[in-house]
C-alpha cells in the first residue's frame, strides 16, 4: 500500500531520533504546503510530536523514569528556527558550557549569536535567545567545533586549567577531537592551542 504523506512525514521525524525539533520548511521541498501543516496538525493531536510554538516542532524526549516527554533539547530548537530563516548561528559561552556539562548553574536561558535579527522565544518553560552580532568564528559549521570553541572562550584564556581541559577532553572521542581541530582552524590562536593541548595531553 502506498504511503500517505503524513506517514512519509512521520517517518523521516522518527528516523531523525528523539529529540530532533523542525519546522514545516523541512519537508517544503517534497510536499505541499497544505498537505504538511495537515499532517504535523494530526500528528499533534495524536501525541505522536509535540508543538513547542507557532511553526516549530520536535519528536519529545522522553523519560523511562519520570515516564514522560521531557524538556526539549534547545540546540535542536535553535537549529530548526535557524534553518527556517536561513541564518547562521553559535552558541554563547554560557550556553556552550551548559550543553558540554560544565556549567553547574540551572540555565533556563539560551542565547545564540545570529546574523539575523535580535529574537527572543518562550519554549515552554525555557528560554531561546537569538543576538544578531558579527562574529569572528562565523565560518565554523561543525556543531561540535562551535560548542567546543565558545566553551574555551567562556573560561578566557587566563582562567584555563588541566582540570577544564581534562574535563573537556572527556566529552568527546579521539576521532571527534580530530575533527573539531580540523574545523575550528578559523578561531582564534589560543583557543587552538587549548584544542591542541587537549589532543595532545589527554588522550582525547
Amino acid at each position: 500500500m502506498r504511503k500517505t504523506v503524513k506517514n512519509k512525514i512521520v517517518s523521516r521525524i522518527y528516523g531523525r531520533g528523539r529529540g530532533w525539533a523542525f519546522t514545516p520548511n523541512d519537508f517544503m521541498q517534497d510536499f505541499k504546503r497544505w498537505e504538511i501543516g495537515n499532517s504535523l496538525e494530526d500528528l499533534t493531536k495524536e501525541n505522536r510530536i509535540r508543538r513547542l510554538i507557532q511553526g516549530v516542532y520536535d519528536y519529545p524526549l522522553y523519560s523511562k523514569l519520570l515516564k514522560k516527554n521531557v524538556a526539549p533539547d534547545m540546540q535542536q530548537v535553535a537549529n530548526a528556527i535557524a534553518r527556517k530563516f536561513n541564518w547562521r548561528i553559535q552558541p554563547t559561552g554560557d550556553t556552550a558550557l551548559t550543553y558540554l556539562g560544565l556549567s553547574n548553574q540551572v540555565n533556563g536561558n539560551y542565547t545564540y549569536l545570529s546574523d539575523g535579527p535580535n529574537k527572543q522565544y518562550a519554549i515552554l518553560e525555557q528560554i531561546l535567545n537569538f543576538k544578531h552580532m558579527s562574529f569572528k568564528e562565523a565560518t565554523i559549521t561543525d556543531k561540535n567545533a562551535m560548542l567546543v570553541v565558545q566553551a574555551i572562550k567562556a573560561i578566557g584564556e587566563k582562567n584555563i586549567t588541566e582540570e577544564f581541559l581534562q574535563k573537556l577532553a572527556s566529552k568527546f572521542s579521539q576521532k571527534e577531537w580530530l575533527k573539531i581541530k580540523k574545523q575550528s582552524s578559523t578561531a582564534v590562536i589560543w583557543v587552538q592551542n587549548c584544542i591542541n593541548s587537549i589532543i595532545e595531553n589527554f588522550g582525547a
